[in-house]
């Protein structure tokens, strides 16, 4: 039996889908593009994305306020989220500048590379992104996911690198956002390469602050937070070496879409020629220590270096 709730749903579904077709009926070339788009921005305009964590947030903002006083129009999209969303979003064209990180990025793509060094992982994104999506030459800062543990953890067990978690006795325990589950340099691939079991606790704050109280109360073990985060001095935390490379090399890397011209592409490049781990952890720690706005931190930086 249709009901009348039934007729009112599929006339709303069928306005939808014409409402977008005429959307993309009606799209324009940009003047910006050396080839076509498919971004829901209007033409001219380069989007800018970001992670959902706030250093990534603070590196787009960067890219953003450059390309602006350097007349382009941008729209922000920021906090889009994790890899599985913003990534096919930008290879439908909607998002054209994003900073990324070069090793996870390129396990993204390309789960059999063994390419280890900054040199090699470069080389394997011109190969393994999509025709869509270009790598931008990499930063000099490096922001990498870990393990990292408390100084007590450290001391009481004599770990300071992952190869000597096998000495561990007592049962151990990774928190992290839910995606480093699947990752290659997650539960499995720390069993695989260093023969050490953990389990896991999924805490869905980029190594914020609630994954830094699960580590300093011993809800967990082990903690993904990434290394240019000031907390990790903050709390006299112990990062674990990684001999083995489990988790590659992680230089800041911009990727953008075929609209983003050279012009464009030069000025993301001289904001990255500043971007250095010192200078990255400094931004950090303006927003987590001194609680500034994205905006005024990425202004005062750009300033800094005569950017704009």
């Amino acid at each position: 039996m249709i009901t009348a709730t039934k007729i009112r749903a599929a006339l709303a579904a069928a306005l939808a889908v014409g409402v977008t077709a005429a959307l993309v009926g009606c799209s324009s070339g940009n003047p910006l593009s050396s080839g076509s788009s498919a971004s829901a921005a209007p033409a001219g305009t380069i989007v800018i994305g970001s992670q959902q964590y706030y250093s990534n947030t603070i590196i787009a903002e960067l890219y953003a306020q450059v390309l602006a006083h350097d007349g382009f129009t941008v729209k922000r999209d920021y906090n889009i989220g994790q890899r599985e969303v913003y990534l096919p979003q930008m290879e439908k064209g909607n998002i054209d500048v994003l900073p990324e990180y070069s090793g996870n990025l390129l396990q993204y793509f390309d789960k059999s590379s063994t390419a280890s060094s900054p040199a090699q992982i470069a080389a394997g994104l011109k190969t393994a992104l999509p025709k869509t999506i270009t790598a931008l030459p990499a930063a000099p800062a490096t922001d990498q996911d870990s393990y990292t543990v408390t100084k007590a953890f450290s001391d009481k067990w004599g770990v300071t690198s992952l190869a000597q978690l096998s000495k561990v006795t007592v049962p151990l325990t990774v928190g992290a956002n839910s995606e480093f589950k699947t990752r290659p340099y997650g539960p499995d691939g720390l069993k695989k390469d260093y023969g050490v079991t953990v389990g896991f606790t999924a805490i869905e704050d980029s190594g914020g602050a609630l994954t830094v109280k699960a580590l300093n109360d011993g809800s967990v073990q082990l903690a993904d937070i990434y290394t240019a985060d000031p907390s990790i001095k903050a709390n006299n935390f112990v990062t674990l070496k990684d001999p083995k490379n489990l988790i590659l090399p992680q230089n800041v890397t911009p990727i953008v879409s075929k609209k983003v011209n050279s012009k464009a592409q030069a000025d993301i490049e001289k904001v990255d020629k500043y971007l250095t781990t010192s200078a990255l952890i400094t931004l950090n720690s303006e927003s987590t220590v001194g609680k500034q706005q994205t905006s005024a931190i990425a202004k005062k930086f750009l300033q800094q270096h005569g950017l704009i």
